[in-house]
């Protein structure tokens, strides 16, 4: 199980919306110096996105939470988002250069088939209402438990240098 760190924004009965709680792996966004992640946040702006999960565990708004999904439903998805509308691409190049000799119309048929790929998967995978719930209970996102709040000493140690946190924990 995938496992990743969210906080409620709603609740709906036995339905949450959730949103993740971003994290870098260096810790140096925000800084003036780093990778340049913050820049392209900056211009591009990162945008919040909620998602809907069902809420095992009565978490209430505010709550932070673990939530999850199993790994093979995030292969099988991986799978239907490429695989599938790649396949008809090639199914729709195919077809349109055995059916007219314009490469124009090639180019279409290939634009076409990729288009109902992605057109099928989504029908496939989310299905036709617009509620954005998955009809598959495979393909949802489950809360698995409360999130375990941060000891007192290690609040301290996320703004230290590595040297004070290495002596920290041989202090300790």
């Amino acid at each position: 199980m995938l496992e990743e760190n969210a906080v409620v924004l709603a609740c709906d009965g036995r339905q949450a919306t959730l949103e993740i709680e971003r994290r870098t792996a260096c810790g140096l966004c925000g800084q003036k110096r780093g990778c340049g992640n913050a820049t392209w946040g900056k211009l591009l702006g990162h945008h919040k996105h909620g998602f809907v999960a069902e809420n095992t565990v009565n978490a209430k708004v505010g709550d932070s939470v673990i939530v999850g999904i199993e790994e093979r439903a995030v292969l099988n998805t991986t799978l239907y988002l490429y695989v599938i509308p790649l396949v008809a691409m090639l199914v729709g190049t195919v077809l349109a250069n055995y059916l007219f000799s314009n490469q124009f119309y090639v180019m279409l048929g290939a634009m076409l088939g990729l288009l109902l790929g992605f057109m099928w998967v989504k029908g496939y995978l989310i299905g036709h209402d617009q509620t954005g719930v998955a009809y598959s209970k495979k393909y949802q996102t489950k809360i698995l438990r409360f999130a375990e709040p941060v000891p007192d000493y290690k609040k301290g140690l996320e703004n230290c240098s590595s040297a004070q946190t290495i002596a920290f924990k041989e202090h300790k």
